[in-house]
């Protein structure tokens, strides 16, 4: 069903099975195929393919290039029908590319107001939180989860089944092979720990009472200790009770392939 405010170029393809809500425009010589279903307002640039099984939200952009809802290139995908799901208000730029889950009804997803830059790859599976920005030319495998607020400079690659916490920031250029905790800066090769991520939880409301708390818990997990699981130990003793210390413990303790290492 295409609302009739929607917008379609008499050069671009809709499928007739896809849905187009109220002021969606399509350009020319883009692609919408069957059973997409893109919200109020979303702009399809020129020469974008959404494929098959796609939905996103409202006021989403796809730029010029952007192919989102490939089949999965995971070789265990045998057609099933997989999908991609996007919040509102997430722009996905010029050549990103997003693949389709694996396994019959799983989805990939990126959630709302994020920003996917240039040549970005998100593979099958993969779950992409909230307010979220990929720069340019990051390549994430499949199964990663990334979660709320974290940000990734640009020619990052992220190994199959890595989760990266909330508000995290990786420094451009970095491989990422291990989990990266909430909160924190990472750099160097291999991925280390280099200090809370300061400035950008003061930009999202953090005060500096509850900053310099999660700096302590990071303090005696990666500065105090050798081992970390005497660490943990450490910081469930001594650290105050917070949300944000559940949080990073809770984390850690689901990390059963190990986090990334600290600063020495």
């Amino acid at each position: 069903m295409i609302h009739e405010s929607a917008t379609i170029s008499p050069l671009a393809y809709v499928h007739p099975d896809a849905e187009l809500g109220p002021h969606v425009k399509v350009e020319a010589f883009a692609f919408v195929g069957p059973h997409v279903k893109l919200g109020e307002g979303t702009w399809v640039g020129p020469q974008a393919t959404i494929l098959e099984r796609t939905q996103a939200g409202k006021e989403c952009k796809f730029f010029p290039g952007s192919v989102v809802g490939a089949d999965s290139q995971d070789l265990k995908y045998a057609g099933e029908p997989t999908s991609v799901e996007i919040g509102d208000r997430t722009s996905i730029r010029e050549c990103v590319t997003v693949h389709k889950a694996t396994t019959d009804k799983h989805v990939t997803r990126i959630g709302s107001d994020c920003l996917i830059m240039a040549y970005v790859h998100i593979a099958h599976d993969v779950q992409v939180g909230n307010h979220v920005i990929l720069a340019n030319s990051v390549n994430v495998a499949g199964h990663v989860v990334i979660e709320d607020f974290v940000i990734i400079e640009g020619m990052v690659g992220i190994q199959q089944f890595v989760r990266i916490g909330e508000h995290a920031f990786i420094a451009g250029g970095s491989l990422v092979r291990k989990n990266v905790p909430p909160f924190i800066k990472a750099a160097r090769e291999p991925l280390s720990y280099i200090g809370i991520n300061g400035i950008g939880l003061r930009r999202r409301g953090f005060d500096i009472d509850r900053i310099q708390a999660i700096e302590d818990i990071y303090r005696t997990l990666y500065v105090l200790n050798n081992n970390m699981s005497q660490a943990v130990k450490a910081a469930e003793l001594e650290c105050p009770t917070s949300e944000d210390k559940e949080t990073v413990m809770a984390f850690i303790r689901a990390s059963d392939k190990g986090i990334i290492r600290g600063p020495f």
